[in-house]
């Protein structure tokens, strides 16, 4: 298979790639630096959302850059990867989260237009998303199945909050969330949850726990402990992604599109 593999903070290139190129792919949306290689006999199209040095804030990702960019590489699906705070005392940090649901009631992109490839009425392939979960299960299952060798706990569902940044939320926020049964927040992977799941590219959603989320513990920890798992992510994220993506031999989306003609 050809996987999509989308990195965040402190992974801003990708490790263990045999045969890794760069190139610049253009798309209407602008143009995206992706690396190519291989894992085994997985082909692998690995983007950083934030670029080198973290030169675009949660703010400034172009969400639709990204995704034209797997999707002219002729990713079949996509993974992502996202650390987050922890909302729950349960799924403490250092932990893994694969993502089973979404919580992203603003459908919003950073720069305020909604989250979506139908933007011009009457568009051929025009149509709505509609799901029951919004993750591929198969994708999902291979992900949970290979963590081990990660050494992080494992958590197997949960429910990712997207958050605006590139603030950090307040208590009072940071309650309502938990409130609305949330798991864990980041600031970036909203969009690409619902980009890939309209343009039918089967996807999963893996979250390191870097600290909890603002009044979650009774006291915080030092910025630097966030900061110190931030950096160790980026090696988690590439042991799991080599025991699992290799493997896979075929996956399916999350629901379906109904479309209307033009």
């Amino acid at each position: 298979m050809r996987i999509g593999v989308i990195t965040g903070s402190g992974s801003y290139d990708w490790p263990h790639l045999q045969g890794a190129a760069e190139l610049t792919v253009t798309t209407d949306h602008g143009e995206v630096t992706v690396t190519e290689g291989r894992l085994g006999d997985t082909e692998i199209v690995q983007l950083s959302r934030h670029g080198a040095g973290h030169h675009r804030l949660s703010n400034q990702v172009d969400h639709k850059a990204n995704l034209s960019a797997l999707l002219a590489r002729q990713a079949e699906a996509v993974v992502s990867f996202t650390v987050c705070g922890s909302l729950d005392l349960a799924v403490p940090p250092g932990s893994l989260v694969v993502f089973d649901d979404l919580y992203f009631p603003a459908n919003r992109l950073p720069d305020g237009t909604p989250c979506t490839w139908y933007d011009t009425p009457g568009a051929a392939g025009r149509g709505h998303w509609i799901f029951d979960r919004p993750f591929s299960e198969p994708l999902r299952q291979a992900l949970i199945s290979a963590a081990g060798p990660t050494g992080a706990p494992v958590v197997s569902r949960g429910v990712y909050g997207h958050v605006d940044g590139p603030r950090f939320n307040s208590r009072p926020e940071v309650a309502a969330l938990a409130a609305a049964g949330v798991s864990a927040i980041s600031q970036t992977a909203g969009p690409e949850v619902v980009l890939a799941g309209e343009a039918e590219l089967p996807m999963a959603l893996v979250g390191f726990v870097t600290d909890y989320a603002n009044g979650v513990a009774t006291e915080p920890e030092p910025v630097q402990a966030l900061l110190d798992r931030m950096e160790a992510s980026k090696d988690v994220f590439a042991t799991l992604a080599g025991h699992a993506l290799p493997a896979l031999d075929g996956t399916t989306g999350a629901g379906f599109v109904h479309r209307f003609d033009a």
